[in-house]
Formats: C-alpha cells, sequence, structure tokens
C-alpha cells in the first residue's frame, strides 16, 4: 500500500483511500442500496474487488487491492446510471491506474 501510494504521489494522481462495500451484481445497486451502503459506512461500492482478494488471500499471496471508480452510484447525481458510461470511464481509470503500477514496479517493492 505504501508503495503505491508513493507512486501515486510521485506521478501526481490523486489516490483516495475508503471503505469498499462488494455487491455481487452484475447490475447498478438501487439507491436503497446506496443509502444502505453510507448508513454502514461504506464510500465506494463494486462488484469485483472482494472476491478477487478473497480468492488471492485464499491462495496465500499478499495483497493490495485498487478499484476503478467508474460512475457515481444510483441516487447520487439524479442522473440515470448509464452502462455506456461505465464502459467509457473504465479506460480512463485503467491508465491512470497502469501508470501508478508502472512506478510501483519501476521503483521495487519495499521490503517487508
Amino acid at each position: 500500500r505504501k508503495a503505491i501510494e508513493r507512486a501515486a504521489k510521485a506521478t501526481g494522481t490523486a489516490l483516495h483511500k475508503g471503505v469498499y462495500m462488494w455487491f455481487s451484481g452484475p447490475c447498478f445497486e438501487t439507491p436503497a442500496e446506496i443509502r444502505m451502503a453510507r448508513i454502514m459506512g461504506a464510500n465506494a461500492v463494486g462488484m469485483s474487488t472482494v472476491p478477487e482478494v478473497i480468492l488471492a488471500r485464499f491462495l496465500g499471496l499478499r495483497v493490495a487491492a485498487c478499484s476503478v471508480i467508474t460512475n457515481l452510484a444510483a441516487g447520487m447525481t439524479g442522473a440515470e446510471l448509464s452502462h455506456q458510461e461505465t464502459k467509457d470511464m473504465a479506460p480512463v481509470g485503467g491508465a491512470r491506474l497502469a501508470t501508478i503500477l508502472e512506478r510501483v514496479f519501476r521503483d521495487g517493492l519495499p521490503e517487508t
């Protein structure tokens, strides 16, 4: 995590930390689910990060998770959610994350 934070800072990329809540999907969460997530302390929701981390830990891997947030959730903006928006924003966020990860692996990971 520290290596990712250093790399983000070095590349001038904003990095946000928070509580991530998993929903099984594949669908957009309802406004009621988003209200529940907020009440429970979540800052972001998604479908993939949590099961991927669970499997990686099961296999004995150390994990630092990053998620690309592609859209604001249902009920947050008043606008209708769009799968096209998600598809459009994913490569933008993916490119920003790739820049950070390239820096992490170029600079090396700290000793444990």
